[in-house]
């Protein structure tokens, strides 16, 4: 195993806070270690700068980190600062150990972004306390950042089936066109529509018209590829935004989508459903089709021949309809 991977697995573990001690005395390192561990911290020794700052680049390091200020290599300061200047999420939360007591030196420390700092001989009582507020900061943090990404998510996601909202789209859409644009490469398009909804809703009720959409949004999604986005356009209307794709392999996934909501029943409370949907595809590979309402309005009018030619098929947007659309 490499150095680097064998640092980042010595770094991973399950049992409490990870907390990295960097010094390059091994005598105290391991009276801190003792202690952290009684504690029932799990600790990730270093025995200099360079050592602690590659465990702390890590996939998964430790969320708080105590680091000597006097280190070869690198010193605890120096660490500090590069630990920031990577800007990563988790918070990592440092204290600095230090035998200097100046105010000076220790904004100097501060300012490099250390948290906290303790100086030595450190004294046990005062490093849990020290270590416990870490903790609850990095708790703390940690529920900022669970309600952050729970707004991102409200904001940009569909609430029943989790696809990707009208708002998202209006963001994804034009930043994939310009950047195709930029690339000379392709973006297409697919419309689909479940055939005959109201339907659904009338005879069952709009709870089995939920069931319907989240099992027809969750076939769509196993159908396309993890940089895709599938979106919810509106009622039982869904946009699917394939970067990369051209017309024919754009074609080529609406028929695969098709199938696999066409292939299987929906089992509802009620019984066993039979649904069907129409597809329909449009790409920027067709002349004036980089304006993002010219493809929208190009699919959805590939669509509605999908529904007036019966239904449970998908029709690409040709040619003939440029003249059309026109």
């Amino acid at each position: 195993m490499e150095a680097g991977a064998l640092l980042c697995v010595l770094a991973m573990g399950d049992a409490g806070l990870k907390v990295l001690i960097a010094d390059d005395n091994p005598s105290f390192r391991l009276v801190l270690e003792k202690m952290l561990t009684k504690w029932g911290y799990q600790t990730v020794p270093a025995g200099d700068g360079r050592h602690a700052l590659q465990i702390l680049q890590c996939d998964d390091p430790p969320r708080l980190a105590i680091l000597d200020w006097m280190m070869p290599g690198l010193d605890g300061v120096e660490v500090c600062r590069q630990v920031r200047e990577l800007n990563r999420e988790p918070y990592i939360y440092i204290l600095l150990l230090t035998a200097k007591d100046t105010s000076e030196e220790l904004v100097e420390g501060m300012e490099a972004g250390a948290d906290d700092y303790l100086t030595k001989p450190v004294d046990s009582h005062e490093l849990r306390v020290r270590v416990r507020a870490g903790r609850r900061i990095l708790d703390l943090q940690e529920e900022l950042v669970q309600a952050r990404e729970a707004l991102r998510r409200q904001a940009t996601r569909d609430p029943l089936t989790g696809l990707w909202n009208r708002t998202a789209l209006f963001e994804i859409l034009p930043r994939e066109l310009k950047r195709a644009k930029r690339e000379s490469g392709t973006v297409s398009l697919i419309m689909a529509d479940l055939d005959l909804f109201k339907r659904v809703n009338d005879a069952l009720g709009h709870e089995a018209g939920d069931i319907v959409l989240c099992e027809a949004a969750r076939r769509m999604s196993a159908c396309v590829r993890p940089y895709d986005a599938p979106c919810r356009y509106g009622g039982e209307e869904f946009l699917i935004v394939l970067p990369g794709c051209d017309l024919a392999g754009a074609a080529m996934r609406a028929e695969e989508i098709r199938a696999a909501v066409a292939g299987t029943a929906f089992h509802l409370p009620e019984g066993a459903l039979e649904v069907t949907c129409s597809l329909g595809v449009a790409s920027t590979e067709q002349p004036g089709s980089f304006d993002e309402s010219v493809l929208i309005n190009r699919a959805d009018e590939a669509l509605y021949k999908a529904k007036t030619a019966g239904r449970n098929r998908v029709e690409v947007f040709a040619s003939q309809d440029l003249v059309h659309a026109g």
